[in-house]
């Protein structure tokens, strides 16, 4: 049943305007409008969705919240640069980005925070 159902994200924010504006402006993804609960949504890759939920306090996951599949992760992070999205670097055993991307066997992938603290990421699967 649910390998047919859309998926929607729910991020915590502080600034609801900060957090629109990076979404829409840095990251390109398209405003559907305020939810009837008070969640404002954003479309991506067809039927998935993101929630950006107002949270005065802020919640911050020290993991990876959301990753977005792209076919060129280096072509996506330089287009991401361009819109003043900055890139984390990581050096960590078995995890080391070199220029932002980290290449794990045939994936690759790349980190950035969102306004709010939120960890994203661009990944390349090459399954």
């Amino acid at each position: 049943m649910l390998n047919k159902s859309p998926v929607t994200t729910i991020l915590p924010v502080i600034d609801m305007d900060r957090a629109r504006n990076f979404y829409e402006k840095k990251l390109g993804l398209a405003p559907k409008g305020f939810a009837a609960d008070g969640n404002f949504i954003f479309s991506c890759g067809g039927e998935a969705t993101i929630a950006l939920i107002p949270k005065p306090q802020g919640t911050k996951a020290e993991h990876t919240a959301l990753s977005f599949e792209v076919s060129d992760v280096v072509g996506e992070v330089g287009e991401l640069e361009k819109r003043g999205v900055v890139f984390e670097e990581y050096d960590f055993p078995g995890l080391k980005t070199v220029e932002h991307v980290c290449v794990m066997g045939s994936d690759k992938a790349a980190w950035f925070k969102d306004t709010e603290g939120n960890i994203l990421c661009v990944h390349e699967s090459r399954v």
